[in-house]
């Protein structure tokens, strides 16, 4: 096959566009769409500081090189979860950050939570769920709280994540399967600040895990092929490989799905009362966070929880 645009080789067919292109052609075609959805959700500006949440993988890192291209001034932030236990992960993807960054010229800031905090997420967990269950979400916690203390501390804008189209098509399934309508009404390319709370964009929410993939292999971006060692049996796995099936029945189905989700809540879906109040927040006596709790956020309480275990 022929790239549409010229008469080299096409590297890339995407079933759910008819669009077969050549290397040139495909980095350059990742480059505008990602442009025009940053547009289109007016997700931020050219004069804005960005923090880019990096994790070591493709989609991160690619979002990271794909933004510093369209010259913008981002920051990276890696977040150590001390997540090593035999394979060396957390230590491979803060090595595979850094010499990103590094090779770029680019900034980035690292956060132990081992050294930070006095407990790595195994331990924190092991601690807190009496060594039952998967520590996802004492991770998510930690790394949502962290994000945004280093957002706010270094007065930054927005905080970007790298979550791609497989990502959040699977949260909605999910979401959607279980009626969640908070989860719901809260889901999107753009979450807006509010209450202390950075506000969180996701430029990569067009883009399908494969499509991140082809061009990280085709930039030439070192990055962790390894998942969590923790995902293993984890339901959004799950509703990503049904996904899968669908997507292998009917291309495109992953897009329209999510793009219809998103013209809903254009139209009104979640328009009720109670669901658009928006939360009022606190301030943490501890941290200084925001919270919706009477004194402490979920993470001092957390930690609080793990001080007193240990």
């Amino acid at each position: 096959m022929h790239c549409r645009h010229c008469e080299l080789k096409a590297v890339i067919y995407m079933r759910q566009h008819k669009l077969g292109v050549c290397k040139t052609h495909y980095l350059e075609w990742v480059l505008k769409q990602t442009q025009r959805f940053i547009n289109l959700y007016e997700m931020f500006a050219e004069t804005d500081r960005i923090l880019v949440a990096v994790s070591g993988g493709k989609d991160s890192l690619a979002l990271w090189d794909i933004l510093q291209q369209l010259g913008y001034n981002t920051t990276g932030l890696y977040i150590g979860l001390g997540i090593d236990e035999g394979i060396g992960y957390s230590e491979e993807s803060l090595k595979l950050s850094e010499t990103f960054a590094a090779k770029r010229g680019l900034d980035l800031r690292v956060v132990a939570v081992g050294q930070e905090y006095g407990a790595t997420i195994p331990e924190i967990a092991k601690t807190t769920q009496r060594g039952k269950g998967k520590p996802c979400s004492v991770c998510g916690l930690t790394k949502r709280h962290i994000m945004n203390k280093v957002a706010r501390d270094g007065k930054f804008d927005i905080l970007v994540t790298g979550h791609n189209l497989d990502d959040e098509a699977a949260v909605l399934f999910g979401n959607t399967l279980n009626w969640l309508s908070g989860y719901l009404l809260r889901q999107g390319p753009v979450l807006e600040a509010r209450g202390g709370l950075i506000r969180k964009t996701k430029p990569l929410c067009r883009f399908y895990e494969r499509e991140m993939a082809a061009y990280a292999l085709l930039r030439g971006i070192e990055y962790i092929y390894e998942e969590c060692p923790h995902a293993k049996g984890a339901k959004t796995i799950y509703y990503k490989e049904l996904l899968n099936q669908l997507e292998a029945e009917r291309p495109g189905a992953k897009m329209y799905f999510y793009l219809n989700f998103l013209k809903a809540k254009e139209r009104g879906l979640f328009n009720t009362d109670i669901e658009a109040a928006p939360q009022v927040l606190g301030t943490c006596q501890s941290c200084g966070q925001p919270t919706s709790a009477p004194e402490l956020c979920s993470f001092c309480r957390l930690m609080d929880n793990v001080r007193r275990e240990t």
